[in-house]
Formats: C-alpha cells, structure tokens, sequence
C-alpha cells in the first residue's frame, strides 16, 4: 500500500512538473515569436510626414521629405550639392569657396552636455530621452532666398551653414539632418534649438532701394498676388507650373528690432505646414513650449532679448529674438495663427 502512495506521488509530480515545463516553453515561445514577428527583409514603408528624431520617426500630418529621400537635401555632405561633380569635393571647395572651412556643417550639442554625457554621444548615437532633455527652442527663419533648394544651395554649398528643417512655397518639409546635431543657424541658441528656414524673400525697410518684393510678387489674371519664381531662382521639386500666392494679397509693414519693414505673407501651404510641424516638435519635445515671447502685456516682442531673456526662454521664438542684426520671420508673419493652430492640434 505504501508503495503504491509512493508511486502515485511520484506520478503526480512529475506531472505537476511536466506542466510547468510546457507551461515555461508556451511563455518562451510567446516571447521569442514577439521578438521574431518581424521576417527578416520586411520592407517598412514610410508614410512621407515624418521627422527624425535620434534615428525614431515622428508623424507631422504635413509632407515631409527626408535628407534619405529621392529629392532631399544632405547636410551630412561634405561635397557641394550643386557644383558640377568635378568641383564638388572638399579639397576642391576649399579652394573655390573661402567661407568653408570645414568639411562639416553641423556639431556636437555640446555647451548643453556635461563631460560624462557628451563622451556617450560623440559617437554619434543619441539617447532620446536626452535630447529631451536638452532642446527647448524652435527658431524660425525666412531664408531670403526663395525657394529651399535655393535655400541649401546658399547654406551648403557657399556659406558653411546649416539648418534642421526648409519649409518650401508649396508646404513641403525638407528635414536635412536628424534633430540630435547641432545646426549651425542661430549663433548662441544652436545647442538648445531646433531650426527651420522658411522660403520667403524677406522683409525690407520702407524706403528700401531695388526692393525685390514686387518682381517676386505679381498680379496676375485673377487680379490676385501671385509669387513669381526668377529663371535664377533654383526650383528644386516643385512642379513648373506651381501658383502659390501669400496668404494677405497686400504686402504687411510692421516693426521689428525698431525699424519699420515692409513684407509678403507666407502661403497658406507653409502655414499650415509649420503648424503641424510646431505642435510635432512640442509634443516631442517636453521643454519646448508651445508659445512666442510676450512683454508684460503678453503682446509679441519684435526685438532682440536680453541675454538673461534667452537664457530663461522655452518655446518657439524669431530669429530676430537672438540676433539684433536679424529682422526674419518678419512683420507678416502670423505668431498666433501658427501657435494656436498647434495648440489646438496638439489636444
């Protein structure tokens, strides 16, 4: 009888045990064919909105084209973008082009690092939760050259510059580097801040001789303002026959650093793209604050901040906020149109 228990008990856990076991090995395989769902080769297709942020992907709901894109522009180049490919080197720039000095356009983010962080990024590969960390300004420009193909011809190729983001006439984002590089575009925001170059001719004082807005801006059959490119001009992807017009027919005169400025509106295509891509950028960006700067009576300020200003500053903010000699995004931009579209978006 006591051999028989014995038996029975020996039986039952070895039972118990095999159903662990099976029990152990559904759960492994559970685990394993999580981390192999995906078959080696798997083409994943990019839906054409996304930015690139420390190599991760983040929806805007505007077009985007990235700098691995047919048709994108490449500031990890070290070769000019448009020279004939027999001058394009940088042995050959060098010679060709005074102000590029150095085969890079963009560095290290690294005033904003401590010793021990900016050793575990050198490398290039970025935490994102660290960039997180570090980037609280979007500063916007308007490039005074057009068109962005225009605009990365300037800034590559002849003035050693760079910036993350050109938004062209009809909307289209051209994002040149991942967010994680230091642009080279706003002097002593660029290890904070993220940037874009808006296509727009400018803003010029009242007065102003050879003033080029209304070569760039014409009426044309429909008694409206339409941009007109100059055969110059680099056109870059947009279509031939492309009729953009500013979002305000007249041109816009308003103050900025003091002086009265006369400038055409962006198209609604940029507005609505910028839009987009701020509320993307807050959102991925704690620190970076869905605003503008505002005075005392929380109206826009047109001129430069003070050096303790900037330091404190988070948010979206001009150009001319961090430079006294930069007058873009200009009088006819529209602060508010593009803040509260974000916020709303943002919700």
């Amino acid at each position: 009888m006591n051999l028989r228990f014995a038996i029975g008990n020996l039986r039952l856990m070895l039972a118990f045990t095999a159903l662990l076991l099976s029990g152990w090995i559904v759960t492994g395989c559970v685990s394993k064919n999580k981390l192999t769902a995906v078959k080696p080769g798997q083409r994943l297709d990019r839906r054409g909105d996304e930015i690139m942020v420390c190599g991760q992907l983040f929806h805007t709901g505007a077009p985007v084209i990235l700098w691995t894109d047919p048709g994108g522009y490449d500031a990890y180049r070290t070769e000019r973008r448009f020279a004939p490919m027999t001058q394009a080197s940088y042995a050959e720039t060098t010679r060709q082009v005074k102000d590029i000095t150095s085969p890079n356009r963009y560095s290290l983010r690294q005033s904003v690092l401590t010793t021990q962080q900016a050793e575990q990024v050198r490398g290039g590969g970025w935490p994102l939760e660290l960039l997180q960390q570090k980037v609280d300004q979007f500063v916007i420009h308007y490039d005074v050259c057009g068109t962005a193909a225009q605009c990365f011809f300037i800034l590559h190729d002849y003035r050693d510059l760079s910036v993350h983001f050109m938004l062209d006439v009809d909307g289209t984002i051209y994002q040149t580097l991942d967010l994680k590089e230091r642009a080279w575009h706003a002097t002593t925001a660029n290890s904070r801040s993220v940037g874009v170059e808006i296509a727009n001719i400018g803003a010029y004082p009242l007065g102003t001789r050879d003033d080029p807005l209304d070569q760039w801006y014409r009426h044309d059959d429909t008694g409206k303002r339409r941009l007109v490119l100059p055969i110059s001009v680099r056109k870059g992807n947009l279509p031939p026959n492309l009729v953009v017009r500013p979002m305000r027919d007249d041109p816009i005169v308003g103050e900025v650093q003091g002086q009265k400025m006369r400038m055409y509106d962006l198209t609604p295509q940029q507005y609505d793209s910028l839009t987009r891509l701020t509320a993307t950028l807050c959102k991925v960006f704690p620190k970076l604050k869905c605003d503008y700067p505002r005075d005392e009576d929380g109206k826009l300020i047109t001129h430069q901040l003070t050096k303790a200003q900037l330091d404190q500053y988070e948010g979206v903010l001009g150009h001319f906020h961090v430079d006294n000699k930069k007058t873009d995004p200009g009088p006819a931009f529209q602060w508010d149109l593009v803040i509260d579209g974000a916020r709303k978006l943002m919700k």
